[in-house]
C-alpha cells in the first residue's frame, strides 16, 4: 500500500454536458430464444425487413465496419451493405482507402447495424476479401453516373488541401469521360465479409437486455444468451 499518495482528480468544467446524469429505458420490443431463426442469416433478414419498414429508421443498410492493422490499431466508419446471403455481406471502397489497407495486412473485421428507434442491433464478425472483379463491375455499372464519377475523383484517405480541389477533380472527370461510359476504376473494388459469428441485442428495460450468440462450431451454428 502506497501511504501519503494523492490522487488529482481533474475538476469538471462547466461548459462540458453532463452525460453521465442521461438516462433512457428501453421499452421497444423483447427478443426470446424462440422468436430465432435456426440460420443466422435468416435471423439478419428479417430483422433488416423490420428496420427497412420502419418509418423511423432512415438508413436500413447503414453499418459500421470496424477494421485493424497488422500492429492492432482500429479504426471504425460507416459504410452500406450491398448485398448478402450464404456466402456473406458485401459492400465497396476504394482499395487505397484506410479500411482497404488494413483489410489486406489483417482480414479480421467486424460489422455493427444499430437501428435505434427499434433498440436493436447486430454485431457480425468475420474475414474480409476481395470480390470477382466481374462482381465488382457489374455492381458499380448500376451506381448513379454522378457516384461513378466521384469514385474516380476521390483518392479516398488521402489529404487535400481543401473541397475545391475535390469539385475540380469531379469536373474534370465529367469532361473525361464526357458521353462515354464511366467504367469501373481500378483502385476500386467490392468486398466480401464471411462470418464466423453473429449476435443480435434487443434493448431492454433496467439495462437487462436480450442478447443472443451465434457461433459457428464444426459446420454449425450453435445459440447462446448471453448476459447482458
Amino acid at each position: 500500500m502506497i501511504i501519503g499518495m494523492s490522487l488529482d482528480v481533474p475538476e469538471q468544467r462547466p461548459d462540458l454536458l453532463d452525460v453521465a446524469s442521461w438516462r433512457r429505458d428501453y421499452l421497444h420490443a423483447e427478443l426470446c430464444r424462440a422468436d430465432l431463426h435456426v440460420s443466422p442469416l435468416e435471423q439478419f433478414h428479417a430483422w433488416l425487413v423490420d428496420a427497412k419498414k420502419y418509418t423511423p429508421v432512415l438508413e436500413a443498410t447503414a453499418m459500421t465496419l470496424s477494421t485493424a492493422s497488422a500492429e492492432g490499431e482500429v479504426s471504425s466508419r460507416i459504410v452500406l451493405l450491398k448485398g448478402y446471403d450464404e456466402n456473406g455481406f458485401r459492400f465497396f471502397t476504394n482499395t487505397g482507402s484506410r479500411k482497404a489497407q488494413q483489410i489486406a495486412s489483417n482480414s479480421s473485421v467486424s460489422l455493427l447495424f444499430y437501428w435505434e428507434s427499434m433498440e436493436r442491433q447486430i454485431q457480425i464478425n468475420g474475414r474480409a476479401c476481395l470480390l470477382p472483379r466481374t462482381e465488382t463491375e457489374a455492381y458499380f455499372a448500376i451506381r448513379p453516373r454522378e457516384s461513378r464519377l466521384a469514385a474516380w475523383a476521390s483518392s479516398q484517405s488521402e489529404v487535400i488541401p481543401d473541397r475545391k480541389t475535390l469539385e475540380m477533380r469531379v469536373a474534370e472527370m465529367r469532361t473525361r469521360f464526357t458521353d462515354l461510359e464511366v467504367p469501373t476504376p481500378d483502385f476500386w473494388s467490392g468486398y466480401l465479409v464471411t462470418p464466423h459469428q453473429y449476435e443480435f441485442w434487443q434493448g431492454r428495460s433496467n439495462r437487462l437486455h436480450d442478447r443472443f450468440r451465434y457461433q459457428l462450431r464444426e459446420g454449425s451454428w450453435a445459440i447462446d444468451r448471453l448476459s447482458p
